[in-house]
C-alpha cells in the first residue's frame, strides 16, 4: 500500500505541530502537579489557567467558574446530563433530548430513566433537523433539562440552537448543547446561542485525545460526577492532565483563529468531492441538510451494497473512512441517526461518512473518487441486490 488518505476526521484528527509544541514542555519541564503549592506546581497551574482562558475566549465565556476540564466529550456529556438533572430534581424529573444525539447523551438519559426520570426523545425531519414546534409541544412545567447537539456527528446537520434554547428558557429549563463536532466548524458564542452548558473535546480539532471541557453558565447548578479532590473548583476530582489541557487550549485557540480559512478549504474539498460522486456513481443519497451543514462531513448512502464492505475495500487501497460514528462503528445495527431521519434499514447499511481534514488535497480527493468508483462497481457486481430488484 503506497498511498494513504485519511477521510475520518470526524472520528479523530492528528495532533498539529503547534499543539504538540505547546504540550511537550508539560511532560518533563513544567511537569508539576497544578494543585501543589510550590513553584513547580504554580508553574503547571499557570499552564492550566492559560488553557482555561483560551477555551473561555473561544466560546465567549468566563474563564473563572464557567470552564471545567474533563477527560473528553463523553465525560462532559455524562456530567452535564446527570449532574444538571440531579441538581434540579426537586423542580422536576422530565428531560428532553433528540433521537439523533450522540450515545453519550442517549445512554446517560436512559440511565436516568432507570432512576425515575422521564425522557422525551424528539423526532427529526428527513434532514436531521429538530423542529422548534416539536420542542414547544414537549415542554412541561416539570422539564428541568433540554439537550440538543449543535452539529450531528454522523451527517453534519446544524441545529437551530438559539431558537431551541429560547423555548427551553420559557419554561425555566436548563439548556445543554453537545458541541463536540461544532468546535472549529462553526462560530460558537455561548452568550449569543443562549446555552447554559456545552460539551467540547480536543481531539476533533487537532488536539490530544483524553481531554475535553464542559462550559457551565454562572448560576447554573450541577452536581459532581467525579469525586475525590478539590480540583476544578471542587467540581471534578482527579489530578489535572496538564499536557492534554495545554494542548486543548492551544488547539481551540488555533481552531478559532483559523476558522474562516479552514472552512473555506473544507467547503471547496467537500463540494468537489460531492460533485464527483454524483457525476460518477449512480444510486446514491446524500444524508443531512443540503445547506445547513458543516463543511467537513459528508454522509453518502450507496444502494445495493454494504457500508462495511466499502470501508474495508477502501482501507485496502489506503483510504480511511467510517460507516457511521467511530463510537458505533462496531455495532451491526443500522445507524440510529439515519433511522430517525427515515432512511430504510435496507439501504442505511450502505452508508459511508467521509470527513475531511485541513491537510487533504484535491489530488487526495481525485484518488479517492477513482478508487471509490472501482470499489462500488466491484461490490455491486457481486451483490445479491440488483438494480432491477431495487424498490
Amino acid at each position: 500500500m503506497e498511498r494513504r488518505v485519511y477521510l475520518d476526521n470526524a472520528a479523530t484528527t492528528f495532533v498539529s505541530q503547534e499543539v504538540l509544541d505547546e504540550m511537550l514542555p508539560c511532560f518533563n519541564i513544567k511537569f508539576g502537579n497544578p494543585n501543589s503549592l510550590h513553584s513547580f506546581g504554580r508553574e503547571a497551574a499557570a499552564v492550566v489557567d492559560t488553557a482555561r482562558d483560551r477555551v473561555a475566549k473561544a466560546i465567549n465565556a468566563k474563564s473563572v467558574g464557567e470552564i471545567y476540564f474533563t477527560s473528553g466529550g463523553t465525560e462532559a456529556d455524562n456530567w452535564a446530563i446527570k449532574g444538571i438533572a440531579h441538581a434540579y430534581a426537586n423542580k422536576g424529573k422530565h428531560i428532553i433530548t433528540s433521537s439523533i444525539e450522540h450515545h453519550a447523551i442517549l445512554d446517560s438519559c436512559m440511565a436516568l430513566e432507570k432512576e425515575g426520570f422521564e425522557v422525551t426523545y424528539l423526532p427529526v425531519d428527513k434532514y436531521g433537523m429538530v423542529q422548534v414546534e416539536d420542542l414547544k409541544k414537549a415542554m412541561r412545567d416539570d422539564t428541568v433539562l433540554v439537550s440538543i447537539m449543535v452539529v450531528n456527528n454522523e451527517v453534519g446537520t446544524i441545529q437551530n440552537i438559539k431558537e431551541l434554547a429560547k423555548v427551553a428558557h420559557e419554561k425555566n429549563a436548563v439548556f445543554h448543547a453537545d458541541a463536540v463536532q461544532a468546535v472549529g466548524a462553526v462560530k460558537l458564542d455561548v452568550q449569543d446561542l443562549g446555552v447554559d452548558a456545552m460539551s467540547m473535546s480536543a481531539h476533533k480539532i487537532y488536539g490530544p485525545k483524553g481531554c475535553g471541557a464542559l462550559y457551565v453558565r454562572s448560576g447554573v447548578r450541577i452536581n459532581n460526577l467525579m469525586n475525590g479532590g478539590a480540583q476544578e473548583r471542587a467540581k471534578r476530582g482527579g489530578t489535572s492532565n496538564v499536557p492534554a489541557i495545554a494542548g486543548f487550549g492551544k488547539a481551540i485557540e488555533i481552531a478559532t483563529r483559523d476558522l474562516d480559512k479552514n472552512q473555506k478549504i473544507l467547503k471547496d474539498l467537500r463540494d468537489y468531492f460531492e460533485s464527483q460522486i454524483k457525476a460518477n456513481i449512480k444510486h446514491i443519497h446524500i444524508n443531512g441538510h443540503p445547506t445547513q451543514r458543516i463543511n467537513g462531513t459528508l454522509s453518502v448512502t450507496f444502494e445495493m451494497i454494504e457500508g462495511e464492505s466499502i470501508l474495508m475495500s477502501l482501507d485496502l487501497e489506503g483510504i480511511a473512512v467510517s460507516t457511521a460514528s467511530a463510537c458505533t462503528s462496531l455495532s451491526l445495527q443500522p445507524s440510529h441517526v439515519l433511522r430517525a431521519m427515515g432512511v430504510p434499514d435496507e439501504i442505511a447499511h450502505g452508508t459511508i461518512r467521509f470527513s475531511f481534514g485541513k491537510n487533504i488535497t484535491k489530488d487526495d480527493i481525485d484518488y479517492t473518487i477513482k478508487t471509490l468508483v472501482k470499489v462500488v462497481k466491484k461490490l455491486r457486481a457481486i451483490s445479491p441486490i440488483t438494480e432491477t430488484g431495487r424498490n
